[in-house]
């Protein structure tokens, strides 16, 4: 008999969604573009970089047919900063997210354009790209374009593939050793592990029904879900049982004061 799974997702299952995630690469050799499941991949031309989904960034770094360009958030600078803000500036509180794109379409905010698709000419496939409306993982917070100090959703998934299978352009591109990067990043995983279950301890207070998750990373959630719902069971259990306590305690008294009564009404019929 099959054992029943988890709720959640495994490491392995968040770090695969998160091969989906946007990196830059620096061709070293053409390639004409791919039609894929979420679109044609752009064309590469050495030396001009381009965006590609991580899994193929990957495997075009296996095969030596170009190099990844780490994202600004990854370099040790960055990492010491986001550090210092968890720990020191905001203890209690996770480091914001990136700032999502500004999109280009205001006057129908209701309608967006399939990247590549339609008619015409590269000028007008241009402005369908400025006004697509992107979500994660199709944001540009993995690639080279994503602003420093601040962690993506697949910060901690992107980093792990990046070292371990592009260590040396990593080291090249940030001008430090990839133990460096690696020390600081489990640096910043334990102190974020430490706040995730220290903000547990905050649910009994606000009646066990809110704890912010933003800046929350996918790996931490899919880590943590059993230990918060673990928690938010358990206080709701608590709370359940002074709520009955406190139910049979006023049923107790509201029996002694009827007893009382009867017991005086009989006296006044003696008298």
């Amino acid at each position: 008999m099959a054992m029943p799974l988890p709720p959640g997702l495994a490491h392995s299952e968040v770090a695969f969604l998160a091969e989906m995630e946007l990196v830059t690469v620096v061709p070293r050799q053409r390639l004409e573009s791919i039609d894929l499941l979420g679109g044609a991949t752009p064309p590469l031309r050495p030396p001009h970089r381009t965006d590609l989904p991580l899994w193929l960034a990957l495997l075009l770094k296996k095969q030596r047919r170009a190099n990844i360009v780490p994202p600004h958030w990854l370099h040790p600078s960055s990492l010491s900063e986001i550090i210092h803000h968890e720990t020191k500036v905001n203890p209690k509180a996770f480091s914001a997210p990136p700032p999502t794109p500004v999109r280009a379409d205001t006057h129908n905010p209701g309608h967006a354009h399939r990247q590549g698709s339609g008619g015409g000419g590269a000028q007008q496939q241009q402005q369908q790209q400025e006004q697509l409306l992107l979500s994660a993982p199709f944001r540009a917070s993995c690639t080279a374009d994503a602003p420093a100090g601040y962690l993506p959703y697949h910060w901690l998934e992107v980093a792990e593939s990046l070292l371990a299978h592009a260590g040396d352009d990593v080291a090249s591109a940030l001008g430090a050793s990839a133990g460096e990067v690696r020390g600081l990043l489990r640096d910043l995983v334990e102190v974020r592990a430490a706040k995730m279950r220290s903000s547990t301890a905050d649910l009994e207070e606000f009646g066990g029904g809110l704890m912010s998750m933003r800046g929350v990373g996918a790996v931490e959630l899919a880590e943590s879900r059993g230990f918060v719902l673990g928690v938010v069971d358990g206080v709701r259990k608590v709370g359940a049982s002074a709520e009955a306590v406190r139910r049979e305690k006023e049923e107790e008294e509201g029996e002694e004061g009827g007893g009382e009564e009867g017991e005086s009404d009989e006296e006044m019929g003696i008298f």
